[in-house]
């Protein structure tokens, strides 16, 4: 554990951050370090699975605290914190005082049943996606590395065929009753049973495929569906696509968080498309109409006369789909006017004539460097 970076370095922000901080930086450093971006970048890869493992625990409370508490020994199997909290020491505590009459000191109410039914596990991964299957949705398929209950045994632990026998020790409850002798006289306290760790049932013959953990991690393909007007940054949900349950209860989740990738035309604001448009000094002047591209395809744009530069068209119903509703936003076109370059001295006389005609003052023009006319 000692290799690794501090999670807030990772990120880049304070350890006083905000959630919506966090989540800022993560967006940024992830867009930045996608593989789908750099193919081929072994050190572009490993730098995005530690940005991903930095924000699965910051982005959580509970995983936040206990990570500023501990640091990532609170996530270290082998490191003493990950199995045993707050609520641990005083569900010991509870035990060792009950027989004075205190009742649950520590507010927690009664020990939490080891072999009660949980649900697994969510799963957060990333999705990268282009401009267009943003607007209007897509299917996906992505590869995830899952918990599931192991195929031999069905999650039992044991080896085909054979099946867990009842601790001998606590006789099936997974926890076991003490006397000792203190000052205050005998007191009795209960704790997990240490010969089947208050399980309430030892495996004889574990599985050998999962050896006797009852699970296995794999590797599989999942189809996800991107709705239509999905945004950079938001996330979506596949309910049961995460790990698998303990002791037979719901599997986890899947949270694909979205990247949608920049377009090289295109910007976006909510549900608006913008767009900057070059046109010429005689389009603007005269007026045209134009081919300007949309999502849809290119469409034409009527350029009245006289347009000035900065000017904004808006074609309705051109822009994003709703997000789960119906209709869609706007495109919204800003004109640049393009000034003409290198002109021949033909065209110079014709713009002079054109000035005069207009009643402006004929501008004499520049010749040279600004640097041969000083010195001159």
């Amino acid at each position: 554990m000692a290799d690794k970076r501090d999670y807030y370095e990772v990120l880049g922000v304070q350890k006083t951050a905000s959630e919506e901080d966090i989540k800022k930086a993560y967006r940024k450093l992830a867009k930045e370090n996608h593989p789908d971006l750099h193919p081929g970048d072994k050190a572009c890869e490993e730098r995005f699975k530690e940005i991903n493992e930095a924000y699965e625990v910051l982005s959580d409370p509970d995983k936040r605290s206990r990570y500023d508490q501990y640091g990532h020994a609170a996530f270290d199997p082998n490191g003493g914190f990950s199995g045993a909290g707050f609520d641990d020491m005083g569900s010991i505590f509870n035990d060792i005082f009950s027989g004075f009459g205190f009742g649950d000191i520590f507010g927690g109410g009664s020990r939490q049943n080891s072999n009660a039914a949980r649900k697994g596990e969510s799963i957060r991964t990333n999705v990268s996606i282009s401009f267009e299957e943003a607007a209007f949705g897509c299917k996906k398929e992505i590869t995830v590395d899952k918990v599931e209950l192991c195929p031999d045994c069905k999650g039992s632990g044991s080896a085909p065929g054979t099946s867990p026998e009842v601790c001998p020790e606590c006789h099936g409850t997974g926890t076991v009753r003490t006397t000792q002798r203190t000052p205050f006289g005998m007191v009795q306290s209960s704790g997990p049973c240490s010969r089947c760790h208050g399980k309430g049932k030892i495996i004889t013959k574990p599985c050998p495929h999962c050896h006797g953990g009852g699970a296995v991690r794999t590797k599989h393909k999942i189809s996800i569906s991107i709705p239509a007007g999905i945004d950079d940054g938001q996330t979506v949900s596949v309910r049961g696509q995460g790990n698998a349950g303990i002791n037979g209860g719901p599997a986890g989740d899947l949270l694909v968080y979205v990247i949608v990738r920049p377009h090289s035309r295109f910007e976006r604001d909510g549900a608006n498309v913008l767009l900057d448009q070059t046109i010429t000094f005689t389009q603007a002047a005269l007026g045209d109409e134009i081919e300007v591209p949309t999502l849809d395809g290119n469409v034409k744009l009527a350029i009245p006369e006289g347009t000035q530069p900065g000017s904004v068209f808006r074609m309705r119903g051109k822009g994003i789909p709703y997000l789960r509703s119906s209709g869609r936003g706007d495109e919204f076109v800003t004109v640049h006017v393009q000034v003409p370059r290198n002109m021949t001295a033909s065209q110079k006389e014709l713009l002079r004539q054109f000035a005069g005609a207009m009643g402006e003052k004929i501008p004499e023009g520049r010749s040279g460097s600004i640097f041969g006319k000083r010195k001159k």
